[in-house]
């Protein structure tokens, strides 16, 4: 999705895209140099854990690349409303199998599998690990129109949520956007 004023970063090189990185990789970006990164359905990509701590790599290198104060405006299936739509008895098995793929990612490609699952709890925590502070929910960013809005049974699927890079001189950085939504 390309939006003027934003660098379109992804680990496939598509035509919209300015920097093909892994999202835990961001050479070339000077550390504390950027304004906002936005994040929509692709931290749920990463793997967790002692074996593979991509999750905590890519919330550490976006720390590292935003300015102090800088904003994170991060997007993920929000798997406590998935797992309750999952269960639903008034859904049919073709919208349960709908429901399944938001879980567990599309599978179209070798990059479309969902390795973790977020709630606010889960998210939230790794964000204050990584340093992020001043975490608030909204139900949309209004900055894309993407799966951060997407809809299903009048249920929000995703965990749009804005959080700070605590950082020392934080109190320096502006960064003029659109109101999101809040909850």
């Amino acid at each position: 999705v390309y939006r003027q004023g934003w660098t379109v970063v992804n680990i496939q090189p598509l035509p919209h895209v300015d920097l093909v990185r892994e999202m835990k990789h961001l050479h070339g970006i000077a550390d504390s140099s950027v304004s906002a990164i936005y994040s929509s359905h692709a931290l749920e990509h990463c793997g967790y854990g002692a074996h593979a701590a991509d999750v905590e790599a890519t919330l550490a290198e976006w720390f590292r690349v935003l300015k102090p104060g800088g904003a994170l405006f991060v997007s993920v299936p929000d798997l406590s409303v998935l797992a309750t739509l999952f269960v639903d008895p008034t859904l049919t098995p073709h919208e349960r199998f709908h429901v399944m793929r938001m879980i567990y990612g599309g599978q179209v490609d070798a990059h479309d599998f969902h390795k973790v699952g977020f709630n606010k709890d889960i998210l939230n925590s790794f964000l204050a690990q990584a340093g992020f502070c001043n975490v608030t929910t909204v139900r949309s960013f209004g900055l894309f129109q993407d799966t951060s809005d997407l809809v299903f049974h009048n249920k929000s699927i995703s965990l749009n949520v804005i959080a700070k890079a605590c950082k020392p001189g934080d109190d320096v950085v502006s960064v003029n956007l659109p109101s999101p939504t809040a909850t």
